[in-house]
């Protein structure tokens, strides 16, 4: 309180006792509003001294009033700090509309992607219907097939029980025998229709493959569920890092023909003449570029090791272009792929999307980790030593999968690989 008061007292005016309009400061250090101290000098103009109406310091010539500059300071402080505030507050409420359409696009798309899942899984039970009543009426076919010729066999040995027994009440022996041997004649040239009955299939293997599908996704919504509304956050240490390594391989159909691969596809070396790959569409034709054989999703994590000149380590969409412009074709140069450009010669990095580099800030190395969670959007690049330090995070929304990647703009010889993680 005493404080406040102190406050108070050095923004008032002691003679009106309102707040300083105005405020200028006499010698001895007091502050008045311009007016009111003007109106108490003139009134003691007739005694020719003046006096400070607060600690009664007197002046024998009427001092020349100069403006508070302490006090137009500190409400230009305040003033400031007005609009900062100001400004954070608006920033407040854009961050609480962003959120706002955030949630509700994110209900949007969810809506449309269970509807989506339940008009699969519909189609899904549909087909399994109409397999196991096909499946059913074949196999209803092939017993009814089978009774048939059991009927038929039984029909015909039915027949030959009846003639042998009347062969068997036969009392001339001559005719029994000629009777006799006509018959074995005609059963050993006669032969029976096949009725090898086979193990009835039954389907108890849809069921099972059915309950194993369901337990499957129980078992990812279970898991996935809680990241779904909980994102777990980026890891810290490399131990951790390495819990999401992925092995990369690079794709000989997207090679480069300047560009040669070697250590099962790993590493990439780029070589003064070109390289004789057979004709594929994916591959890239102008610039020296390929990527992984690997799609990427969920979360993941790799390195890449390189020597010589200038490496840019990439992450892009498959469907970029392979023969083009610079900027259909080049990584970094387009909006289907974000690409990290690691210097030798000057030390230094530059981040590239959408043709605008970036500046990147950090200790200089030659391995870059990239760690990606694809459904939080999130991409970093590190350093990679004892400890991992960042060196440029992209936040953005991912349409496709991924694929990692490498271009070679600097001399030849420079290599890159995409280290084995353990």
């Amino acid at each position: 309180m005493a404080q406040r008061g102190v406050q108070l007292e050095t923004f008032s005016c002691s003679i009106c006792l309102d707040p300083l309009k105005d405020p200028v400061t006499i010698p001895c250090g007091h502050s008045y509003c311009m007016s009111c101290i003007k109106g108490f000098w003139d009134d003691e103009d007739e005694t020719k001294v003046h006096s400070c109406p607060q600690c009664r310091q007197t002046f024998t010539q009427r001092p020349v009033l100069v403006k508070n500059i302490t006090l137009e300071l500190s409400r230009l402080n305040i003033q400031q700090r007005i609009q900062d505030r100001e400004k954070d507050l608006q920033e407040l409420q854009q961050e609480v509309e962003a959120i706002s359409r955030s949630a509700d696009k994110a209900v949007e798309d969810s809506e449309k992607i269970f509807t989506e899942l339940i008009r699969l899984m519909e189609k899904r039970r549909s087909d399994v219907k109409q397999q196991v009543r096909s499946q059913q009426d074949a196999e209803v076919s092939r017993v009814k097939e089978l009774q048939e010729e059991l009927e038929q066999e039984i029909t015909e040995l039915k027949r030959r029980d009846a003639e042998l027994k009347e062969l068997s009440h036969t009392e001339d022996h001559n005719q029994f025998l000629q009777n006799y041997f006509s018959f074995s004649r005609l059963s050993d040239s006669l032969e029976l229709p096949s009725t090898k009955i086979r193990p009835l299939r039954y389907f108890d293997h849809v069921t099972a493959a059915v309950s194993e599908l369901r337990e499957k996704l129980q078992d990812v919504l279970r898991d996935e569920w809680t990241n779904i509304l909980l994102p777990q956050p980026e890891p810290e240490t490399r131990d951790q890092f390495l819990k999401y390594s992925r092995q990369i391989t690079l794709d000989p159909n997207t090679v480069n023909t300047q560009l040669l691969l070697s250590e099962g596809n790993r590493r990439a070396t780029l070589m003064r003449e070109e390289q004789s790959y057979s004709s594929h569409p994916d591959r890239f034709i102008r610039w020296r570029q390929v990527l992984s054989t690997q799609s990427l999703t969920g979360r993941c994590y790799w390195e890449v090791e390189w020597s010589r000149k200038r490496v840019t380590v990439v992450v892009a969409y498959k469907n970029i272009s392979r023969a083009g412009s610079m900027n259909e074709c080049a990584f970094g140069f387009n909006n289907k792929s974000w690409a990290l450009e690691c210097n030798c010669s000057s030390s230094s990095y530059k981040f590239i999307y959408n043709g605008v580099k970036t500046r990147v800030a950090g200790p200089w190395t030659s391995r870059v980790g990239v760690y990606l969670d694809h459904r939080a959007g999130l991409l970093s690049f590190y350093c990679v030593s004892d400890t991992m330090t960042l060196l440029h995070r992209v936040q953005t929304t991912f349409t496709q999968p991924l694929h990692a990647g490498l271009w070679f703009s600097g001399y030849k010889g420079a290599t890159a690989e995409f280290c084995e993680l353990k």
